[in-house]
């Protein structure tokens, strides 16, 4: 008896099979926008290091939080732009500050059509670009940075954040924040942990979006790059700890430590498809070397085929608006 040659190629044969055979798939719902909101501008500046990302105003933000609702993405991520920065990050809890008069306008502008999101962060306020409160020796003060952390949390919440990013990586800041939320009425407000961000070459262009002030870098308190169980380590502190989600940053070149923490987690994993990775793509499709289309669908697919459940992307927008067209041919 001859052995049938085995023929795998049959459920790719047509686009029909290839459709009905996929392991993964995306929707719009699955996808995040991060935003820049800039004070003091009246339009939407270009940044250069991220061709086709903006600065916005919070008029050209509402106009883009309208447009990516109307696209059906899950969801906003805020950052805050100050023009004026102190050593504590001041603006980040002022209710008149860019971030959370931002919210407001957004929330008041969307509604529940998706979710509005914001940073938790202290970098983008402070003017030596830390993402916490420095001790006197130059470093970062991780308990006195809780403190303000919880600060920030409050004047988010009351302007309207349906879901605070805590990006710091302070250690034990997601319960800090989670007891200082119940304890004032905010149960509802969910926390999205970025439990496992590694100190990264992939962040330059996102800096020059948030005009970061950083001199040194942040390697005491983001993760070597070359540690793949610490990753895990940290998602499982802050499910402990409360967290509503779970993020690994920068995605594509950690889709390792996101597969692992998407096989324990009891919770959400997303990941966040940074600047870097962004621009690397915009740069070689501008060149004509790769397909700019099929790059941006095949980057994002292969971090959903990895097991985020969420992918924050630049393309966010762009890329629901591609599904959505697929869909009504």
């Amino acid at each position: 008896m001859t052995t049938p040659i085995i023929r795998p190629r049959r459920l790719r044969a047509t686009p029909a099979l290839r459709r009905l055979a996929s392991e993964t798939h995306l929707h719009p719902s699955q996808l995040v926008l991060p935003l820049f909101v800039r004070e003091g501008i009246d339009k939407a500046v270009p940044i250069v290091s991220m061709p086709g990302v903006m600065q916005h105003s919070i008029d050209s933000a509402k106009r883009a939080v309208a447009e990516a609702a109307e696209a059906g993405i899950g969801g906003v991520m805020l950052f805050g732009v100050p023009t004026v920065r102190d050593a504590i990050g001041s603006g980040a809890t002022d209710p008149r500050g860019i971030l959370n008069v931002a919210t407001r306008a957004l929330v008041d502008e969307v509604g529940d059509a998706l979710v509005v999101q914001t940073d938790l962060c202290l970098d983008e306020f402070t003017d030596h670009g830390h993402c916490g409160v420095l001790a006197v020796d130059g470093s970062v003060d991780n308990d006195a940075t809780l403190i303000r952390y919880n600060d920030m949390a409050l004047a988010q919440a009351a302007a309207g954040s349906q879901l605070l990013g805590l990006s710091g990586m302070m250690d034990g800041q997601v319960a800090a924040v989670r007891e200082t939320l119940d304890a004032a009425g905010y149960e509802d407000t969910a926390l999205l942990a970025y439990s496992a961000k590694y100190a990264s070459a992939f962040y330059g262009p996102f800096r020059d979006a948030v005009e970061s002030t950083l001199e040194g870098d942040r390697r005491t308190y983001q993760l070597n790059p070359g540690n793949r169980r610490e990753g895990v380590r940290e998602a499982e502190i802050d499910i402990a700890e409360g967290a509503d989600v779970v993020m690994v940053k920068p995605a594509g070149v950690y889709l390792d430590v996101l597969s692992d923490v998407a096989a324990m987690s009891s919770v959400p994993v997303w990941a966040y498809q940074v600047s870097g990775e962004y621009a690397m793509i915009e740069a070689a499709a501008a060149q004509g070397w790769i397909d700019r289309k099929r790059s941006i669908e095949e980057s994002v697919l292969s971090i959903r085929r990895a097991g985020a459940d969420a992918v924050l992307t630049y393309w966010a927008t762009e890329l629901a608006t591609w599904m959505n067209e697929e869909t009504a041919r």
